[in-house]
């Protein structure tokens, strides 16, 4: 096969993108070797050293990661016996049919300089900030179920606001929902280091949140739902690790805009999607903050 041909069908496989590092692997092998190479060869030159192809880490996804899972659950410590005529129709009726979405809001800026929560009340770029994603989840068309947010003022004065842009959604709060450390990051970083008592406490709350709001569908449920949730950054950053089961000490690798929408949504099977990570490409460049 000659040298234009074997870049030709390189070119048609991998896009032009790859020609030149395709010809440079090809230079080398005439330069070392004094004859055309094979579109073989060509390809194996042009991988990285090392490992051909990215190693999997061996973690395969728990589908009962939510202990919902129906073909495990127990009923009086024991696997729920099939008495029906109908076996099939009896383990289908406690199979979760609706898709469950969860919507992750950030609170708006604050003021950082207040003396305890009660001062730490939205600046008014902050309640601008509550008012535009008001506005965004209105837009959205959708029908909410539920509002919960944090106690904590300022997560309570962005639900408020965002409340008035959804009428007859209700509106509940959660104090396991306020801001905390979760777990110790990894990498550790310099400027924030909370005492080990801490992320003791934090950590067994904000999990205890985790397993109250992000699970599948009770199997009753028929219809999919769509619930608003207002509350931190570390805490949804937390709750993203621990849905998609990557290593929830990596949360502060995450950074999210305030007053910006995170999506999750769990399937019926346990399957768990981020439809948005920190959105707030519909606030003006100006209005944005990461406070």
């Amino acid at each position: 096969m000659s040298y234009r041909r074997t870049i030709k069908i390189v070119c048609g496989f991998a896009g032009g993108s790859a020609v030149l590092v395709v010809a440079a692997a090809a230079a080398e092998y005439r330069g070392c070797f004094g004859h055309t190479p094979s579109l073989f060869n060509v390809l194996q030159a042009a991988q990285p050293a090392g490992n051909r192809t990215v190693a999997s880490t061996g973690h395969a996804w728990d589908f009962n990661w939510d202990k919902r899972d129906p073909s495990t659950l127990l009923t009086n410590g024991k696997k729920k016996e099939i008495v029906s005529e109908d076996p099939s129709s009896e383990q289908d009726n406690g199979k979760p049919k609706a898709t469950r979405n969860i919507l992750l809001i950030r609170h708006s800026q604050y003021n950082l300089s207040g003396n305890g929560d009660h001062e730490r009340i939205l600046t008014t770029l902050g309640r601008e900030q509550a008012e535009f994603t008001g506005q965004r989840l209105a837009a959205l068309g959708l029908k909410y179920d539920i509002m919960v947010h944090s106690t904590m003022a300022r997560a309570t004065e962005t639900a408020n606001i965002i409340s008035k842009y959804l009428p007859g959604v209700e509106l509940v709060s959660c104090d396991l929902l306020r801001e905390g450390a979760p777990i110790e990051p990894v990498p550790p970083v310099t400027h924030w280091k909370p005492d080990a008592v801490q992320y003791h406490e934090d950590g067994a709350r904000i999990e205890a949140a985790f397993r109250r709001y992000i699970h599948r569908a009770d199997p009753k449920q028929k219809e999919d739902s769509y619930e608003i949730i207002v509350c931190h950054a570390n805490v949804i950053r937390y709750f993203v690790c621990r849905a998609l089961q990557f290593p929830p000490e990596g949360w502060l690798r995450i950074g999210l805009n305030n007053g910006s929408i995170t999506w999750l949504t769990v399937r019926p099977s346990g399957r768990v999607a981020l439809r948005t990570l920190g959105d707030s490409g519909f606030m003006p460049p100006d209005k944005l903050t990461r406070t």
